[in-house]
């Protein structure tokens, strides 16, 4: 710790996390999970939008990026509520030499920077003055959040370049500020495969977890919904069938009509294998506190990575009997899982020691690598060749 006492990570989150004591009347994960579409208000978060071209000719575009700002009377309806764009003048003074930290937010599957859950964290953090005062952005994935796309194809579940991206910019532009991430269900996976990917590094990370789609009706609804807003830039695209896509009625007969042709995945089956992040967390060599409910009813208990953190002393993960799928709603409408989110966080930021290549210190010591090296965790099937003509 930065008071010279030591500590763990097992301790660090277990300090960070407060007793969860949720909403009685909403006593299971289906209920908690049902509340979600009630579309409470929630924190009042205000952002400003910065569109970034991205700078991989494999993935290349455009996509939008939301700064937490000081509320605005000013009002678009072309975004999100309290959301606006950067003013020219705003943009040609961006970058700033502050040591605030940085918070890096992905969202969930057709999500984006308006959604409450995340809304919960931010405003634990970036409505706290003084020295503990946090800057924070939603990385908004391609067609979300009212973002109009400038190619044909949207993101995936293992898309991590618009975050690479990103943390690099970031990197550059705030050179003093330490960068830390959260995501939430299928922004956690992708975060979670860009810190396996990207290994040790200056993001911290907590996060939700990714797996079955119990709920893939709705799911599958909302993904329909994006494909056919967009549906003049992605109709451009030869290898969809928008004709077979309207017709869809799961989440996994999506993907196989939409992410397998656009992406070059045979079946649904080997996106899911290749997008999971499961083996990406045995290659993280930063801190990570993951939550999840057991009862979450689209995340099933039973693909929690309980063994893959039992195997990397960099990874703790939480679990709690009630809360559903994002949900965790506690009496009065807060939500239990930001408490334990901002704890976390702040503890990294505020009190414990990384050294200057940023590699975690436990008791005084820096972790050693927990895998064998001829394991390769990252390893990906899908392989970006930019020499290779359609």
């Amino acid at each position: 710790m930065k008071d010279g006492s030591s500590t763990d990570l097992l301790k660090i989150c277990q300090e960070s996390t407060p007793p969860c004591q949720l909403n009685p009347l909403l006593f299971n994960g289906h209920l908690q999970t049902m509340w979600t579409a009630m579309k409470e208000v929630g924190p009042q978060i205000y952002y400003k939008r910065r569109l970034f071209e991205s700078d991989d000719s494999a993935y290349a575009g455009s996509y939008a990026v939301d700064f937490v700002a000081k509320p605005f009377s000013e009002l678009d309806d072309s975004l999100p509520p309290r959301t606006i764009y950067f003013s020219n003048e705003e943009l040609g003074n961006f970058a700033s030499v502050d040591s605030r930290p940085m918070l890096i937010v992905l969202h969930g599957l057709s999500g984006g920077s308006y959604e409450s859950y995340l809304r919960h964290v931010l405003a634990l953090l970036v409505g706290v003055g003084g020295e503990k005062q946090w800057e924070a952005c939603v990385i908004n994935c391609r067609g979300c959040a009212m973002h109009k796309p400038t190619t044909s194809i949207l993101y995936n579940a293992r898309a991590t370049w618009d975050c690479q991206q990103t943390v690099k910019w970031l990197g550059k532009i705030f050179p003093n500020r330490p960068l830390y991430g959260i995501g939430f269900s299928m922004g956690a996976n992708i975060l979670t495969n860009y810190i396996g990917e990207e290994g040790s590094s200056s993001l911290i990370l907590q996060s939700t977890w990714l797996g079955r789609q119990i709920y893939s009706k709705t799911m599958a609804n909302n993904m329909k919904r994006l494909v056919e807003l967009h549906h003049n830039q992605l109709s451009k695209n030869p290898k969809l069938n928008f004709e077979k896509i309207r017709k869809v009625k799961y989440l996994y007969e999506f993907d196989r009509m939409v992410q397998g042709p656009a992406w070059g995945y045979p079946t649904e089956g080997a996106y899911y294998r290749d997008a999971s992040s499961i083996d990406s967390l045995l290659a993280a060599r930063i801190p990570m506190f993951l939550i999840n409910a057991i009862d979450d009813p689209i995340v099933a208990d039973e693909s929690l990575p309980y063994e893959e953190v039992k195997q990397n002393p960099y990874t703790i993960l939480c679990t709690t009997s009630l809360g559903g799928h994002l949900a965790w709603y506690e009496n009065g409408g807060s939500r239990w899982h930001a408490k334990p989110a901002a704890n976390f966080l702040n503890k990294m930021a505020f009190e414990t020691q990384v050294d200057e290549e940023g590699a975690f210190k436990t008791n005084g010591s820096i972790i050693p690598d927990p895998i064998d090296a001829r394991f390769k965790a990252s390893r990906r099937k899908w392989n970006v060749s930019r020499d290779i003509k359609e």
